[in-house]
């Protein structure tokens, strides 16, 4: 919901009428301006903040839309100013691949890092909408690889690129949003391309499709060998370098055989765990809930996605800032012990 202030006493009829007018036009929007700012903020929370001002601002200045430019458009230029102020430089977000060299998993380093260094999850129930093909598209560019290879970008041809080749609009929409030239447009898009490039390009996965039986048919024996703790098993539906990483410990492991002994050594307290699916990046994701302390239950771990490239798993990415991913999901803090009352 917008948040507004209230009117006076006079016409506060007609004010909340007109009020509730206005965010009947723009709350259609919010879906795509989350993903949009997400790709932009590498944060749910981010991006959730900067669309709650885009809409506040549009809402306050919404008197002084005269239709020059579409709604779209026009809401398109607010979010982009939000998120370029949101955006500078020093605080771009990553994946601890992106900053340190895989570890051993007999040679750990638990060293934590701050929250807003690193690229995090959504629900795709938050920014993905449409028919199945624009869903389809649209969960290619929300994956966790896309969505951090986008931070590697300065902050405008972060935006250049998403409206251009993520979005489709044409090099003078983008040029007349942004208040620039199309050469300039043309300029930074070329800029950002060469970018990615050096850094490797875009690591590519398979396309996850929740209906397919193959790709779940692998998740369904992933889950089992999980929640039986069967590390050779485990290993099976691994690639040979696959990676798992755990924001906020910068370290991270890399290795089928490596990960092998981290999951039977300093991971072993996964033993006994649960896997709910969720939906995340548009990629496969569980809510992984560990064996309670107190025996009563299970707790929450963190929100693993997975990456998935021909048919194995490349890259396993544990979110572990559970006390606001879970309620992002609107997952249970606590599952009860099996037998319980309502387990």
């Amino acid at each position: 919901m917008i948040l507004v202030g209230s009117g006076g006493y006079g016409g506060a009829v007609s004010v909340v009428k007109d009020r509730d007018e206005v965010v009947e036009q723009l709350e259609p929007f919010r879906r795509e301006l989350t993903a949009y700012c997400y790709r932009m903020l590498g944060s749910a929370f981010e991006a959730e903040d900067a669309v709650q001002e885009t809409l506040v601002r549009a809402w306050s200045k919404y008197a002084g839309f005269e239709g020059r430019s579409a709604l779209r458009t026009w809401l398109y230029r607010i979010a982009t100013n939000v998120c370029l102020d949101m955006a500078p430089a020093a605080q771009r977000r990553a994946r601890p691949m992106d900053l340190t060299s895989p570890v051993s998993a007999s040679a750990l380093d638990l060293t934590r890092l701050e929250e807003n260094l690193w690229v995090g999850p959504v629900p795709d129930a938050r920014v993905l909408s449409g028919d199945p093909a624009e869903v389809t598209m649209g969960r290619e560019t929300i994956r966790l690889a896309f969505v951090t290879a986008l931070q590697k970008l300065p902050a405008k041809q972060r935006a250049i690129l998403v409206l251009r080749e993520v979005l489709a609009w044409s090099a003078a929409e983008t040029a007349e949003l942004l208040g620039t030239s199309v050469a300039s447009v043309n300029s930074a898009l070329q800029r950002a391309r060469s970018t990615l490039a050096e850094g490797g390009g875009i690591p590519a996965s398979d396309t996850y499709r929740p209906l397919d039986e193959t790709q779940q048919s692998l998740l369904t024996r992933y889950v089992r060998a999980f929640e039986t703790f069967d590390i050779e098993g485990l290993k099976k539906l691994l690639h040979e370098d696959a990676v798992l990483n755990m924001p906020p410990y910068q370290m991270w492991v890399r290795g089928a055989v490596e990960l092998g002994e981290w999951w039977l050594g300093a991971g072993c307290g996964c033993r006994g765990s649960r896997m709910l699916p969720v939906e995340a990046n548009g990629s496969p994701a569980f809510a992984q809930y560990r064996p309670a302390e107190d025996k009563n239950g299970w707790t929450p771990w963190g929100i693993t996605v997975l990456e998935i490239t021909d048919g194995r798993i490349a890259t396993m990415t544990n979110h572990m800032d559970t006390d606001r991913l879970f309620p992002l999901w609107g997952l249970p803090m606590r599952l009860p012990a099996i037998g319980a009352v309502g387990a």
